[in-house]
């Protein structure tokens, strides 16, 4: 191959001949999420890559060319081991949007084995596909041609799965028909089970359907429009039409096959958000919403103030129920346990001047809440002020006793690792280290104010 060769094949976009019954796989237990399905994508196109250069049944790549967004240090491999023992526990059902076209196999995960280890100073990954998928996975009789830089802008499981679906059909103008309980497994990743079945079409439309064409529409080079086909009043089936865009504005610069970006699952594992909580939150509200309030749920748990954040997950989903519109589109959600609720308490930099009404907040702070919240931060600010007026060595056993009193409660495994390596003034540590000392000097009523306490600091 020339070097022009090489060159134009290092710019062109990467495309996965992904198989037309590896499509719409449905999962016969557990969820396929979003970053799963692309980084199932990413290593089908690597083995697809590797299988054209000579003949092979395991495959393997470095780790940084399937996944990116953090550094690859133990706790973060571990991660990148919840996806692969995913994608080797999760059996799916294969089948093409066209009847009867294609191949179906059943009981197939969608790996059959991985493995992870170090090489030449860098992580590499293993994996393989079960004996009788592979062949058909790799060099596929009839497939779509997807282009894994639009599948890496999509946000949502339904916009990828969506996606691949109509880049099938790019060529003939529309996909196949199906009811729309067929396409509801397909697109969400889920199981075709008792819950799914008592799905709402209306429901679906709303926050699947739509959201994932509108996504679509707006990052692709396709132009996808449903039609609904109706028995009497109600919709029975589905089918899109798909068109090219006459005019699709490519990147400048493109990069074959970029990694899947995981940052944002180590941001949150950072915060002791549980994956696999995480990654729902992901498919319901999308990345841009959640990168959104993720920095704000970040900011909070800096700097701790008025209170700690005792659940990082449970005030990441309020603020995210809190953000979405009062108009317009609403998730749909099963209701919570009381346990789940979460009042969100605005930051002491953050606090405004007239009462309003938020939706799904409670009320902005009056007049009174004001002035706690003020006298709460000062308090706090004063507390760190006699902590730093401590000797090193009483603020090295002060950190010792708090390692202790985390320890036996068994809580924020994260922060204690922080705790140990940078002290208690890192950021996301040093609340817990304010209220661990008031509370054992002042006792627990420590950020608690008398009345005439906050006399003192209201306004006049």
């Amino acid at each position: 191959m020339s070097s022009r060769d090489l060159e134009l094949k290092a710019s062109a976009p990467a495309i996965l001949r992904k198989a037309a019954s590896a499509i719409s796989m449905v999962p016969t237990k557990g969820k396929i999420t979003v970053l799963g399905r692309k980084s199932w994508n990413v290593l089908l196109h690597l083995a697809q890559d590797q299988a054209a250069l000579e003949e092979k049944e395991t495959f393997r790549a470095p780790l940084a060319d399937v996944v990116a967004g953090f550094d690859f240090n133990s706790k973060n491999l571990q991660i990148i081991k919840t996806h692969l023992r995913s994608m080797m526990s999760t059996t799916v059902e294969w089948q093409s949007p066209t009847q009867g076209e294609g191949v179906r196999w059943d009981a197939c995960s969608m790996l059959a084995h991985a493995a992870i280890y170090p090489q030449r100073g860098q992580a590499w990954v293993e994996w393989s596909y079960a004996p009788n998928i592979r062949a058909e996975l790799l060099n596929p009789s009839i497939f779509g041609r997807c282009n894994l830089d639009v599948i890496a802008d999509l946000r949502t499981v339904a916009g990828v799965a969506l996606y691949e679906a109509c880049a099938r059909y790019k060529a003939v103008g529309r996909t196949g028909r199906n009811p729309w309980r067929w396409w509801a497994p397909v697109l969400l990743g889920r199981p075709d089970d008792e819950r799914m079945q008592r799905l709402e079409y209306r429901i679906f439309k709303r926050d699947t359907l739509r959201p994932a064409m509108a996504e679509i529409n707006a990052v692709s080079d396709l132009q996808v429009e449903m039609i609904e086909h109706k028995e009497g009043r109600f919709v029975s089936d589905l089918q899109f039409e798909v068109h090219p865009k006459r005019q699709h504005v490519a990147r400048a610069i493109s990069i074959p096959r970029r990694p899947v970006d995981m940052a944002l699952i180590a941001r949150a594992t950072a915060l002791d958000i549980e994956q696999d909580k995480f990654e729902r939150l992901l498919d319901e509200y999308g990345e841009e919403a959640l990168t959104r309030c993720m920095e704000q749920v970040e900011k909070r748990a800096q700097s701790g103030f008025p209170t700690p954040v005792r659940d990082a997950h449970r005030y990441l989903k309020a603020v995210l129920e809190s953000a979405s519109p009062a108009t317009g589109h609403e998730h749909h959600r099963e209701s919570a346990d009381e346990g789940d609720q979460v009042a969100i308490v605005p930051s002491t930099q953050a606090i405004p001047t007239q009462p309003t009404q938020t939706r799904g907040l409670m009320p902005v702070a009056s007049a009174q809440e004001e002035a706690r919240l003020a006298w709460v931060a000062e308090r706090s600010r004063a507390v760190v002020a006699e902590i730093d007026a401590l000797s090193v060595a009483q603020q090295k056993e002060l950190e010792q006793d708090l390692q202790q009193d985390l320890l036996a409660k068994n809580r924020h495994p994260t922060l204690r690792s922080r705790l140990e390596k940078s002290g208690w003034r890192h950021q996301l540590v040093r609340q817990l280290m304010v209220d661990f000392y008031a509370s054992a000097k002042y006792g627990e009523g420590w950020n608690r104010p008398s009345a005439d306490q906050l006399r003192e600091v209201s306004p006049a």
